[in-house]
């Protein structure tokens, strides 16, 4: 999940800057704050914050904790020598809060502030998929009760922006003193533009008070943000702690995973789930993922479950080697005598290179050789995808080279099928290997008959109506749709050119590209017509903001082809008025612009194919209000595309050609099949 729950110091801090700034100084809110950690030292911590000293104090675990007040984790009203004394009396001691057990480590001390039960408010800002919801109810504090039940409710829609005057016709202050609403109203609308300029998912202030000054305090807060729109939000961000949950220790191992994550445009994640277990995976791609982690549960083992995480996206070598490092350096900490299992899995790669991949795999297994010899560990791994058989032999030659248990499958056994030999509950004997000479000789399909011995008769197939009108009119996905795709994608490319000539189509889907970075194939514009013309064949088309139109080459079949390469969206699509798709390869950085660029043209591109991860969720709701508005379709974003056999393949989907073969997801067929994994 990228959202992510922040402490609840950065967030009053971060509230107390920026609500100054969004309020032009109507608004200034007590800044004051101090986290204190183990490694503390109260003495400079007095220096650097003097206020400690002058003002009575509230301190409280600052760890992700519910209801701390009815826990009795709150220390109200007291000097700072109390301060001490009552975190000395908790630091690194271990608590159990509802079913959570954690150790506390961290402090948040701030100034006591005296008020009147009736000045205690709740308020809540979360997202939805058109906006955000505001929550209000008048009588805040540990007792609130049910909010969902008994809170007023204002929605704001993603392309609004929160005025006093909605919240007076909502009646969303319901409740509170008429010489209260009007500063209430003011410090709402600035809290809600911190809300969004801020990239948060989800806020929750219980209570909030209004002192007789009338000065406006958040006295708890439980905050979320967006962890994609770093991007957008950092410099403003500052740094900010974002913890694991209570309850879960953080480990350092994660924190590294993160790092690594955010210097590839591959994905790389690792959550330690328990670090004692038996059971550890490495599972490329994220449905993989949960699917591994599901069969493990269902079949008992849950408990044994060491980790989560997957590793996708085309990862260099050594991005692999690191990861595998990790995951093998974590699971040969503690010895267990029962030996331990590690679960190398996936399904058919779209277009990550299993050889390169595998290579950085076994560099770290025989890195590692003698501590998985001294911890029994039993290697299991089932891969498919490009240069699978590659992969597949290398990991066998590091099996007799490292004399380790590897068990080793293609993509003819089941994806998950490892899950249960790994923990015996099914037979090694059943399940050949992927070099096993049982593989080499043919199978020879056998009709169905029916009981009298004769051949069942085929049964017509008939299409079903909607039993509703749908939103999204337009057919895209024919054998005649053309598309636009967006960035340098060659592999992209000649893949759906491919599928294309497979399905017989007569001309191919990709009728031009707007490429993100500087592609020339030949020295002139006039050359490539000339070459063009040469092979009497339609060709495809492209578009490139970033150099002169040129033409890129590709294979239609066995002939050649060209694709010319705009540099302007406008132009590209006045020249190709039968474009209706767009499959944007944009980054997470760029593609919320491409997006809104190609709505612009929404009388003739209907639906949007969006390949990119790690898109802020805020761009997402925008552009995805904006399409609905237009008429236009959204798939994604973090899609690897889709395939409508007989007619499209968006992008890289179904992986490489000899996969889509195998799987004949090249003819038409009468199932609609949703995945949440791209392979």
């Amino acid at each position: 999940m990228s959202a992510k729950a922040l402490r609840e110091y950065h967030g009053k801090k971060l509230l107390a800057k920026y609500v100054y700034q969004c309020s032009n100084g109507a608004h200034i809110m007590d800044d004051r704050a101090a986290l204190v950690t183990p490694d503390t030292d109260f003495d400079m911590l007095i220096e650097s914050e003097p206020w400690l000293k002058e003002t009575n104090l509230v301190v409280k675990p600052d760890q992700l904790i519910k209801r701390r007040g009815k826990a009795g984790l709150v220390g109200l009203n007291l000097d700072f020598s109390q301060v001490e004394d009552w975190i000395a009396a908790r630091m690194k001691k271990e608590i159990k809060v509802d079913q959570a057990t954690g150790e506390l480590d961290h402090f948040i001390i701030e100034p006591f502030l005296p008020h009147d039960q009736a000045d205690e408010y709740y308020i809540c800002v979360q997202n939805n998929k058109s906006g955000e919801e505001m929550l209000f109810y008048s009588e805040g504090g540990v007792d609130v009760g049910d909010v969902d039940a008994k809170a007023s409710r204002l929605h704001v829609n993603i392309d609004k922006e929160l005025t006093e005057e909605m919240i007076a016709s909502a009646e969303l202050l319901k409740g509170v003193p008429k010489d209260r609403i009007p500063k209430l109203s003011s410090f709402f609308v600035a809290l809600f533009q911190v809300y969004r300029k801020l990239n948060f998912t989800y806020m929750e202030i219980n209570p909030i008070v209004v002192t007789k000054d009338g000065n406006i305090a958040p006295l708890d807060l439980a905050g979320k943000i967006d962890e994609t729109a770093a991007f957008l939000c950092s410099s403003d961000w500052g740094h900010l702690d974002l913890p694991a949950p209570f309850g879960r220790k953080e480990f350092p191992e994660e924190a590294y995973i993160r790092e690594l994550d955010s210097k590839t445009g591959a994905s790389l994640k690792l959550t330690i789930l328990n670090s004692a277990g038996r059971v550890w995976t490495m599972v490329a791609g994220g449905g993989a993922s949960v699917v591994y982690a599901d069969t493990i549960s269902d079949l008992g083992y849950g408990h044994e479950l060491a980790n989560y995480g997957e590793y996708s996206g085309a990862p260099s070598t050594e991005h692999t080697f690191e990861y595998a490092k990790t995951i093998i350096s974590l699971m040969t900490k503690e010895r267990d005598e029962r030996g331990k299992i590690l679960l190398i899995g996936g399904g058919i790669a779209n277009f990550t290179d299993v050889a390169a991949t595998f290579t950085g795999l076994i560099k770290a297994i025989e890195t590692f050789r003698d501590d998985l010899k001294a911890n029994h560990v039993k290697i299991w791994v089932r891969r498919a995808g490009p240069n699978y058989q590659e992969g597949l032999r290398m990991m066998r030659s590091c099996a007799d080279k490292t004399g380790l248990p590897i068990h080793i499958y293609g993509p003819e056994t089941h994806v998950t099928a490892i899950v249960p030999l790994s923990l015996g509950l099914a037979k090694v004997d059943d399940f050949p290997e992927f070099d096993d000479p049982i593989h080499e000789k043919k199978i020879t399909s056998r009709k169905r008959k029916s009981p009298d011995g004769e051949e069942p008769a085929k049964e017509e197939l008939k299409p079903q109506s909607a039993d509703h009108d749908a939103n999204h009119k337009v057919e895209n996905f024919s054998a005649s749709t053309q598309c636009v795709v967006y960035g340098l994608q060659n592999q992209a490319v000649q893949g759906m050119l491919d599928f294309d000539f497979m399905c017989k189509r007569e001309k191919p889907s990709v009728r031009f590209h707007i490429p993100f970075i500087t592609h020339s194939c030949f020295s002139s514009v006039t050359n490539a017509l000339t070459y063009c013309c040469r092979l009497y064949i339609q060709v495809s088309a492209m578009i490139f903001p970033f150099s002169p139109n040129h033409y890129i080459k590709y294979y239609w079949g066995t002939e050649e082809v060209l694709i010319p390469c705009y540099q302007k969206m406008e132009e590209a699509l006045k020249k190709h008025p039968n474009v209706s798709v767009m499959v944007n390869f944009a980054s997470f950085r760029s593609v919320y612009t491409t997006v809104m660029e190609a709505l612009q043209y929404a009388d003739q591109i209907k639906t949007i194919a969006i390949i990119a991860e790690g898109v802020p969720e805020s761009q997402t709701r925008m552009f995805n209000k904006c399409a609905h508005d237009k008429g236009v379709g959204i798939i994604g974003p973090a899609t690897v595309g889709g395939i409508k056999p007989g007619c499209f393949r968006i992008g890289n989907t179904g992986g490489m050609l000899d996969n889509i073969v195998m799987s004949k997801l090249y003819r038409p067929g009468s199932v609609a099949y949703v995945s949440k994994s791209g392979g």
